[in-house]
């Protein structure tokens, strides 16, 4: 069981990252299940056959979301009683959990979990009248399955190892049940504006002096799952930049891509992400007006390449940028 629980953290790491059920990182929720006390020891050791060890158990927790795969947990948990089977009384068991949870995106609304920490503790044994405190280490595992991005529902197991000290006993607790989760807290999405059609030429009367410039285009490779400028491709867009300081009228037109690694949101969102960047660096670092820029993504919908191959994915995760071509009557 124990290196169970080692192993499981970093085998929900290298499964890979996905887009995630819900993008809200705050979440509170509720659950009710059964309980289980064995393997005695203290106090009680021994003693397995002298109690009625199922009973129920519940709490609250709330909880944050740091990346698609970890968050922290936190809540209070009542662990049931194992009561006396002669007389009165029992073994008490209730206190505070603060785990770290590792998710796996399994499918776009279900997700595998694991929950590693510890359990504050408080017993009460009324059988010897003994009371104690103290941590102790938990463990667990799930299933989550979102109804929509703000409300889920979740089945677990959690494991709680040698509750309780030696005046009042001590003993394994397994909390097994369902809870239901509220999500809130993600940021408004980013709007991005659709493209305008290019509009045809307008027809010009025959001038004596007409001067073409010709459409400037430039392909940006991004590395995978990367929305960030790199040098290079500041450099290489340069050229782009000057032709619109040049020429106010000018439009700028931003599209994102991917490689089909991931899920068809994830990519989209990305190829919008990517397209955003660019166009906001443009527009900052040389005064061009939002007015003049159309940026959209194409998620993994338009590749240049196979990808099948490293390289075929290479050349799909790009960001095209490009001014149309005009003519200049002198």
């Amino acid at each position: 069981m124990t290196k169970m629980y080692k192993i499981l953290p970093l085998a929900l790491l290298i499964s890979g990252v996905v887009h995630a059920a819900t993008d809200n990182p705050w979440y509170a929720g509720a659950r009710i299940g059964g309980t289980n006390f064995d393997s005695f020891g203290g106090a009680l050791d021994g003693a397995e056959s002298s109690f009625e060890r199922d009973d129920w158990g519940g709490g609250a927790f709330i909880g944050y979301t740091y990346n698609s795969w970890f968050g922290v947990e936190g809540g209070y948990t009542y662990l049931g009683q194992a009561d006396a089977n002669t007389g009165g009384g029992g073994f008490e068991v209730h206190g505070l959990d603060l785990v770290g949870k590792f998710t796996w995106h399994a499918a776009p609304s279900f997700d595998l979990f694991g929950k590693l920490g510890g359990y504050v503790f408080d017993v009460d044994n009324s059988v010897n009248n003994q009371d104690d405190n103290g941590v102790s280490a938990t463990a667990g595992i799930g299933a989550e399955y979102f109804f929509n991005d703000d409300l889920s529902a979740r089945a677990e197991y959690q494991y709680y190892n040698q509750v309780g000290g030696s005046s009042p006993g001590e003993s394994d607790v397994h909390f097994y049940g369902v809870s239901l989760v509220y999500y809130w807290g993600a940021p408004e999405p980013v709007a991005i504006i659709e493209p305008e059609p290019v509009p045809e030429p307008a027809p010009v009367p025959v001038q004596p002096e007409v001067m073409k410039v010709k459409a400037l285009s430039v392909n940006l490779p991004f590395a995978f799952d990367s929305n960030a400028l790199s040098q290079s491709d500041i450099d290489r867009i340069q050229p782009i930049a000057q032709r619109l300081v040049e020429y106010p009228e000018t439009k700028l037109y931003v599209v994102g891509h991917t490689d089909s690694r991931g899920s068809e949101e994830y990519n989209q969102k990305l190829s919008e992400e990517r397209a955003a960047v660019v166009a906001g660096y443009l527009g900052a670092h040389f005064g061009i007006n939002k007015s003049r820029i159309v940026a959209q993504g194409k998620g993994e919908s338009e590749p240049l390449a196979s990808n099948d191959t490293e390289e075929g994915r290479a050349k799909n995760r790009r960001v095209e940028v490009y001014t149309p071509g005009f003519e200049i009557t002198k």
